[in-house]
């Protein structure tokens, strides 16, 4: 899969035939004695916390960003906790009050950034 001079293109296609393999997962070309090694460790399945089975060489990117067990942080006050109870929590935590400095009403806290606009 490179550009090689056409004087070597013959030895290097017998080269490669007896040394290099194509992974049958991800299609990396991959040494033949090495070939074992890397499907043992990228592509043997491993269950993520979540109990969702999964290649290892794509845990990462799961466990980043599509885990619902992945942490989370409320933008009201700004405790974590896992991504599948973040919209009942955020829900809940910014339906509470604080009291406005500026006209003394008790403000909903998922209004608060809104509320200077409209202050009195």
């Amino acid at each position: 899969k490179k550009d090689i001079p056409a004087a070597n293109f013959i030895m290097h296609e017998i080269h490669c035939s007896r040394n290099i393999e194509v992974c049958r997962y991800c299609s990396e070309l991959i040494p033949k004695s090495e070939m074992k090694n890397h499907i043992e460790s990228e592509h043997v399945q491993v269950t993520c916390k979540c109990r969702m089975k999964i290649e290892k060489c794509l845990l990462k990117d799961h466990e980043a960003s599509a885990c619902p067990l992945r942490p989370a942080v409320c933008q009201y006050c700004d405790i974590q906790l896992a991504f599948n109870k973040l919209q009942d929590h955020e829900i809940y935590c910014g339906a509470r009050t604080e009291r406005c400095g500026g006209c003394g009403h008790n403000i909903m806290v998922k209004d608060l950034k809104e509320h200077p606009r409209v202050c009195g």
